[in-house]
């Protein structure tokens, strides 16, 4: 007689404990570290069938973001991004190369992959990686044992692999400093701040104009 009841009672209440074990699973998903503050990384990155090794230098309490790219077989390029959105491209030999550029928005935050869609485990250059998806735009590889980043892939074919991760190190104030010719061509008006129009005006999309359309 009271079998009946309990079956109905178990079986009303099943709908609500299904979402609930679902949602405790997806709790424990790993999150992307976020970045230190201040680092030093350096990375070999292969565009459109070009490589170029690349130092790349983060340091947020000053709102700066610097890549020295030395391309395969061919010239260094300097690029120093600021949180006001303008970017310097330069070289420091004697063709004195300079661009300037200005973007909608600025530099990464340290916490810019939250959000990200975590993938699963998968081995790269021989680490094992817990991997993330940021809005279909990047794939973020990152070691599981010691939460530095390993690899990026993004979507347009570009791939990155870290080679050296070091936190906290910081860059000279005079290695930030775009050369004078800079700025005396932009007062000739031989070099103006261009607004690239950023499709999506995120600082990921922002990330990737930036860095790795400098030799446009």
């Amino acid at each position: 007689m009271y079998f009946p009841i309990n079956f109905i009672f178990l079986f009303t209440l099943s709908p609500f404990w299904v979402p609930s074990i679902a949602l405790k699973l997806d709790s424990t998903d790993p999150v992307p570290s976020p970045w230190p503050h201040q680092f030093h990384a350096t990375t070999i990155m292969n565009y459109t069938g070009g490589l170029r090794k690349v130092d790349l230098w983060y340091d947020w309490p000053n709102k700066r973001y610097l890549h020295i790219n030395q391309y395969q077989l061919g010239k260094k390029l300097y690029d120093v991004e600021w949180q006001n959105g303008t970017s310097f491209y330069f070289t420091l030999d004697s063709t004195q190369e300079c661009t300037v550029r200005h973007f909608p928005v600025g530099i990464l935050r340290p916490n810019w992959l939250e959000g990200a869609n975590y993938l699963g485990q998968r081995y790269k250059d021989g680490f094992l990686c817990n991997v993330w998806e940021k809005i279909d735009f990047l794939q973020y590889y990152e070691d599981v044992a010691t939460q530095i980043p390993v690899y990026w892939h993004f979507h347009d074919g570009l791939i990155e692999h870290i080679i050296t991760f070091e936190v906290g190190k910081v860059l000279e104030d005079s290695k930030w400093q775009a050369p004078a010719y800079c700025f005396k061509e932009m007062e000739k008006g031989k070099i103006t701040l261009q607004d690239r129009k950023v499709e999506d005006h995120s600082l990921l999309a922002s990330f990737h104009d930036r860095r790795f359309k400098s030799d446009n």
